[in-house]
């Protein structure tokens, strides 16, 4: 029986003693064996909540898959017991009971493996607070619950297996505008605030499909009380987003490309070596996991002890010698200075450029748009962020595919002030442009299909 599926069914027996074997979904093709589902089970498991604690009967969902299961190579990497097992964590999920219900829906278990799925492709892990933007009603029904915070699972401990440690993340289905008040000041307090209004979750955040008001309708002194109140005293935890987006060098004639290393959608820029690249994704990686300090990774990507780190380590991290990017000379990848710069982002991306403004910037943080669909990243620094290669001399530079763009205060309040149609997506119209000339800024926020299309 492999051990780390034991350590996991170990900690779901001692939930569940009356509930040895429950309902399972199962890949049928295992993802090592080349299935397109990485989690090789979700069990599901009837819970009779707490009354008085005022918890509702719930189904439990537990994932079993995103931690080493096997230890033998096949999913992960085994790299000891004393870090995380695999990814270092697995999803559960738990979803109000309906009236007459005697089985539990299998839609979470889908829901689990597109999360999965995005986890294997990206090697970007989840951690408590995150949010994820999933636009579309979790079950495909009418409902408002449209999107998903994180959070640690109320009940299940972390487990130690043969292969490592093992946590529990909990998905929590959220409205729209619940989603946006995460983004604009931090998901850890959006989730408190869900604690408190039992039909929203509760004491143990339990997603009710049904539910067809957000907090904010349900008590509309959330909003200005609490998270007003707290993006204005805190600013923004969102350290940066997975993104549509791409920027060009306009300071550089379009036929001098030979030295150019500027991405942008339709070109094809000059190849990075493997090494160069590592070395820009660790670097990139270390700055969207450096949360709670405004200082950025120096771009030699040597590790920063003593660094509190919001988020865990990423796989990549784990797996990686501590030396592996000491050895690629600087000089491989040397920083540029450009006049003049041309950022482009789809709707949803541009949409968080005010909070990226307002909630970062003016409270001298950074923000980091990495693109989906490659290594181009582009990052706003303030200047009080210390370790930026963008200065007030030269605002504008890159480091191979990755842009930092250094904002004064002053400019930074200009922009809000020409970007403020952003709040309004419903009267938006695209492609839409701005442009600060005598800065040499111009920015474009384009349709999905420009990204999705390169040749479009």
């Amino acid at each position: 029986f492999p051990p780390g599926l034991h350590g996991i069914y170990g900690e779901c027996r001692r939930l569940y003693p009356d509930q040895p074997n429950p309902l399972q979904v199962t890949a049928i093709l295992k993802y090592w064996l080349g299935g397109p589902d990485p989690l090789d089970y979700v069990s599901m498991y009837r819970n009779l909540g707490n009354p008085a604690l005022n918890v509702p009967e719930h189904w439990h969902y537990v994932s079993f898959g995103l931690s080493d299961l096997y230890g033998d190579n096949r999913v992960h990497e085994f790299t000891g017991t004393d870090g995380p097992s695999g990814f270092g964590f697995e999803l559960t999920f738990r979803l109000k009971r309906e009236t007459g219900e005697s089985a539990p829906p299998t839609w979470p278990a889908e829901l689990m493996q597109g999360l999965a799925r995005y986890v294997f492709q990206s090697e970007n892990t989840f951690c408590s607070g995150d949010h994820v933007s999933w636009h579309s009603p979790l079950d495909n029904s009418e409902s408002r619950i449209q999107h998903m915070l994180l959070t640690e699972d109320p009940q299940m401990q972390p487990v130690q297996t043969p292969f490592g440690v093992v946590t529990f993340l909990q998905i929590v289905g959220v409205c729209t505008e619940e989603l946006h008040a995460a983004q604009q000041w931090n998901g850890q307090g959006i989730l408190e605030l869900l604690r408190t209004v039992p039909v929203a979750g509760g004491p143990w955040l339990i997603t009710d499909m049904r539910r067809g008001e957000t907090i904010f309708e349900i008590d509309p002194h959330l909003q200005q009380e609490r998270v007003d109140k707290g993006i204005e005293t805190d600013g923004s935890n969102l350290s940066g987003v997975s993104a549509k987006c791409a920027w060009d060098d306009l300071s550089r004639p379009p036929e001098d490309d030979e030295d150019s290393r500027s991405i942008c959608i339709g070109t094809q820029p000059r190849r990075l070596s493997g090494k160069d690249t590592e070395q820009i994704r660790e670097t990139l990686r270390r700055g969207l996991e450096i949360n709670s300090k405004p200082v950025l990774p120096p771009i030699n990507a040597q590790r920063q002890n003593g660094l509190n780190h919001d988020r865990a380590p990423s796989r990549k991290d784990s797996l990686e010698s501590e030396s592996s990017a000491a050895i690629i000379p600087h000089e491989l990848i040397r920083t540029r200075q450009l006049e003049s710069v041309h950022l482009k982002f789809n709707q949803e991306s541009g949409a968080l450029i005010p909070l990226c403004l307002r909630g970062r910037l003016l409270h001298g943080r950074h923000f980091t748009y990495k693109s989906i669909t490659g290594d181009t990243a582009i990052t706003f620094v303030s200047t009080g962020v210390e370790g930026a290669f963008a200065t007030e001399e030269h605002p504008y530079a890159a480091h191979g595919p990755w842009l930092q763009i250094l904002l004064t205060e002053e400019f930074v309040e200009r922009m809000l002030e020409d970007l403020e149609d952003l709040n309004s997506p419903e009267e938006f119209k695209l492609p839409k442009e701005y442009s600060w000339p005598e800065k040499k800024l111009k920015v474009s926020i384009l349709p999905d299909a420009v990204f999705d299309n390169p040749l479009h």
